[in-house]
This record gives structure tokens, C-alpha cells and sequence, in this order.
């Protein structure tokens, strides 16, 4: 009889356990080596994933401070591309056939969280609204990035670790390397997470669970695989 899942993969398991937890911590100094040449890109760090709507998530609104903090620390090193990436959906969104309604135009869970607004250079930040979980599609992101062709250095923030932070930060990954491009991507896992649902309430609610743990440091894992910097914290 066949080994199930959970037997053939205790090893690797193990193993990520021990991988995140070992995560180094570099200093915002040897991130932010060029200033001019450094972009942070932060995703979907809105209300309707922190704190209100079907979608929002205490472990998301957890990484509004190490965020904030990471924005500040960086301003004050003369870092100047800061770009908000934000689900503003349209109300019949495509997307709606596989997620909740959630983020709309227009509606509160739309906003950028208080505490980014609060900061003193929150005019100056970039905007990219997007309409799916991609912040590679329709939003902007690649004419900023040809027009900004000094920028080789991004750190990318936000939400969620296995949905749009992937795919970020795989968008400025395989975009590099297809045009054969020096970028360096880094993510602090710090400064992301996902959602957690749990087994028994996809059984009570219907739909599918979400481990949290696993998917956070999974995707963690595969972003690191293919060449991007994942780091435990800057700081």
C-alpha cells in the first residue's frame, strides 16, 4: 500500500520547518544599497483585507507596523519609489466567480490602511489599482517599470504571501530574467502573510480551507526558489 501525503512529505516538512525558521535578517543598509535605485512595492494593504469584509484577515492587519516601519526607515534613506498595489475591483469583477465580493471601487474596503495614509509622504506614493490577483496585469506596473529603467532593486510587502505577493513578486522575477536584466527582489516574510481558514470551518461554511502556516512558508519557499531573496526581516 502507498505511503500517503502527509508520510512521504514529514521529511520536506521538516525540513521548511527549519528553512523559515533560519531565515537571516539583513540590515535595511545592505537592502537599500542605492536609494534611488530601490523601489518598495506593497500589496493590497487595504481595509477590506485587514480589518473589515469577508476577506480580512488579523494575520494581514499584523503586518501593518513592520510595513509602516519599513516605509519610514526607508524615506529617511532617501528611498523615493514607494508603489501601493490595491485591489479596486469592479462590482461585476471577473474574479468574483472564485473569491467573495470584496474591495469595490469606491466602498471603504477599497481604502488604504489609516496607518499608510497617516505617514507625512503617503501623497508621494504610487498607486496601481489592479482587478485580479495580479499586479502584472492591466495596472500599470510594467510602463512604471519601463520608465523607471534605473530601478534594480524592489522589495516587495503585503498580501497574500501565496496569492498576489507571489505573483508580484514572480511578475519582476521571470520580467528580469526574460530580458535578461540584474534585478534583486527581496521579500522580508515579516512584512507578508496569507489568511488562515481552518478545516473544521470550510466543513461548517462550505468552501476550501487555507492553512495559513503552511501556505505563508511554502510560497515563501518557492519564491526562493526561484531566485528571490527571501529574508526572515530588514532591520
Amino acid at each position: 500500500m502507498s505511503r500517503s501525503l502527509m508520510e512521504r512529505s514529514k521529511p520536506f516538512l521538516m525540513f521548511l520547518d527549519e528553512w523559515t525558521a533560519a531565515l537571516p535578517q539583513i540590515s535595511l543598509h545592505q537592502a537599500i544599497q542605492e536609494p534611488r535605485r530601490t523601489a518598495i512595492i506593497s500589496v493590497d494593504m487595504i481595509n477590506g483585507f485587514c480589518t473589515i469584509g469577508s476577506l480580512s484577515s488579523p494575520r494581514v492587519n499584523a503586518i501593518v507596523e513592520p510595513i509602516v516601519h519599513l516605509f519610514s526607515a526607508a524615506w529617511e534613506l532617501g528611498v523615493r519609489h514607494i508603489l501601493l498595489s490595491q485591489d479596486t475591483h469592479e462590482p461585476d469583477a471577473v474574479e468574483f466567480g472564485a473569491w467573495p465580493p470584496h474591495c469595490v471601487r469606491g466602498t471603504a474596503e477599497a481604502d488604504t490602511v489609516a496607518a499608510f495614509k497617516a505617514l507625512p509622504f503617503f501623497d508621494q506614493m504610487a498607486l496601481l489599482e489592479k482587478n485580479s490577483i495580479s499586479t502584472g496585469l492591466n495596472t500599470g506596473l510594467n510602463e512604471w517599470l519601463t520608465a523607471h529603467p534605473q530601478v534594480n532593486t524592489f522589495i516587495v510587502v503585503g498580501d497574500c504571501t501565496d496569492l498576489c505577493v507571489y505573483q508580484l513578486a514572480m511578475h519582476l522575477r521571470l520580467d528580469a530574467n526574460s530580458r535578461q536584466l540584474t534585478r534583486r527582489i527581496i521579500v522580508p516574510a515579516n512584512a507578508v502573510d496569507t489568511y488562515d481558514r481552518t478545516v473544521e470551518v470550510a466543513r461548517a461554511q462550505g468552501g476550501l480551507p487555507h492553512d495559513g502556516e503552511l501556505h505563508h512558508a511554502f510560497f515563501l519557499y518557492h519564491m526562493a526558489l526561484n531566485g528571490i531573496e527571501v529574508v526572515g526581516r530588514l532591520g
